[in-house]
């Protein structure tokens, strides 16, 4: 990112805190563009530049002729409540329904609310277009073959770069190259754990997480996450002292599906408190690069000195979920990391390697990030402002700090497995909250994902929906 594209950044962050702190009013004007670039001694450019992130955050409005005025806060709800403690590990149950939600994606009688699968809208269809037609054009020979682990080394040293800025100082031949972040972390805990081992985890979680524990023949043992804080800690300590734990997993940046933000100090009290009972860390940071405002927060990565944490991500959130590219940073046994990686899936398709890493050398993926948030961050706020006016008046509803879902917490009594049933004959898709526990828990929470070509049919999908509530 050059200095002009932080300096703009810089100044929007710096505009909404005096927005916050009521030094320009609810409904007030902001000064012209120039009288601000005078402020704060920068361009006119890189004012309008701030102001229009600032539109795209709903915190600004434009009016022809008028200038940029501050918006009303959106209507609040109150964050979903706190889960109580795990008693014990379980084995995973209940996921055979999932196929279902994950296929109405593609479905084109359904409105997809369930499957955190980004619109098109949402992905740089054009620029891979181009990336992939270069790769095929100017190595076409080598798209025909296999790129066999670790993966394609141009690929590599571009996310070794990438972890660099990150403050993760890794080799490019410490990055293994997989087919998505979930088999980054199947590989992880492949290596961490045997049968029957208990994994500690967030609650709620990722359904695919929990997948794969259960293929692999682990106990799932679910800890509280805070919905703004991210996992609890004090609840991690107490199920440190009574399991044994073989691993542990967690997407401390923007988790799945509560899009809670785990401040820094957190992040390291947990390595710290992970490491005082040995215990290695599976880091899913496939959210990492979607924060809804503000700058890209550090993994837990950047404060592992010993090889516990075992780092995982993919692009399939950011540009594109057909492309089929994760990694993994692995501890200190990388080429058992290879190994199972080639019993697998053999390989990872070469030319999409090739193309991500085109992508990346180019600069583009970094400015499809800077358009991609603003769109992401104006999504969910549509997506919670609808819902604040749809949905019954005790529902309770996430306030992600990234990514593009929302978890919705409704009344007790509420069957939301019964009722994705109903939905789906109405038209709609969604995903109720059994699927993000081992023991089903949430049942009467659902998931929403934001990200999303809005239209009438979007509309009267969520009327629907509110209604079957």
């Amino acid at each position: 990112m050059s200095y002009a594209d932080k300096r703009y950044e810089q100044l929007a962050d710096q505009l909404e805190t005096l927005i916050r702190d009521q030094v320009y009013p609810v409904g007030g004007r902001l000064p012209g563009v120039r009288k601000l670039g005078e402020q704060h001694g920068v361009s006119v450019a890189t004012v309008v530049s701030a102001c229009r992130e600032l539109e795209q955050r709903g915190v600004l409005e434009a009016r022809p002729r008028s200038g940029f005025f501050v918006c009303p806060p959106p209507a609040r709800r109150e964050a979903p409540s706190l889960p109580s403690v795990g008693r014990r590990p379980r084995a995973v149950t209940g996921q055979e329904r999932l196929l279902r939600m994950v296929q109405a994606v593609n479905d084109p009688a359904l409105v997809n609310l369930g499957a955190a699968v980004a619109d098109p809208d949402f992905q740089p269809v054009a620029g891979m277009e181009r990336a992939f037609r270069t790769v095929l054009r100017e190595q076409r020979r080598r798209c025909v073959g296999y790129e066999f682990p670790p993966g394609a080394p141009e690929l590599r040293a571009g996310l070794a770069r990438r972890l660099a800025a990150l403050r993760c100082p890794v080799s490019p031949d410490n990055v293994l190259i997989t087919n998505s972040c979930q088999e980054s972390v199947a590989i992880a805990l492949r290596m961490l754990t045997k049968p029957g081992d208990t994994v500690a985890i967030e609650s709620p979680t990722y359904y695919g997480l929990l997948q794969v524990i259960d293929s692999l023949g682990l106990k799932a043992l679910e800890i509280p996450t805070d919905p703004i804080q991210g996992l609890s800690l004090e609840a991690l300590t107490l199920a440190l002292e009574r399991w044994p734990v073989a691993a542990c997993v967690v997407v401390p940046n923007f988790s799945n599906p509560l899009g809670s933000g785990m401040p820094d100090a957190r992040k390291q009290q947990l390595l710290s408190l992970l490491t005082a009972h040995d215990v290695p860390l599976v880091e899913d940071d496939i959210y990492g690069d979607l924060p809804l405002n503000g700058p890209r927060p550090l993994p837990i990565k950047a404060w592992d000195r010993d090889g516990r944490v075992y780092y995982c991500a993919s692009c399939s959130k950011t540009l594109s979920a057909g492309l089929r590219v994760g990694w993994l940073v692995p501890g200190a046994d990388r080429e058992r990391a290879w190994y199972l990686q080639f019993i697998n899936t053999v390989s990872v398709a070469t030319p999409s390697q090739l193309a991500l890493a085109h992508f990346l050398d180019h600069g583009q993926y970094d400015r499809h990030l800077r358009t991609v948030r603003a769109l992401h961050a104006r999504a969910v706020a549509r997506m919670t402002a609808r819902v604040t006016e749809l949905f019954p008046a005790h529902t309770r509803v996430s306030r992600p700090a990234g990514g593009f879902v929302l978890w919705l917490e409704l009344a007790a009594d509420v069957d939301t497995t019964e009722l994705a049933e109903r939905a789906l004959e109405a038209g709609v898709s969604f995903a109720p909250g059994a699927l993000f526990s081992a023991s089903g828990k949430f049942n009467h929470c659902l998931r929403l994902n934001c990200a999303v070509r809005w239209d009438a049919r979007v509309e009267r999908a969520l009327g629907r929906l509110a209604a079957l509530l």
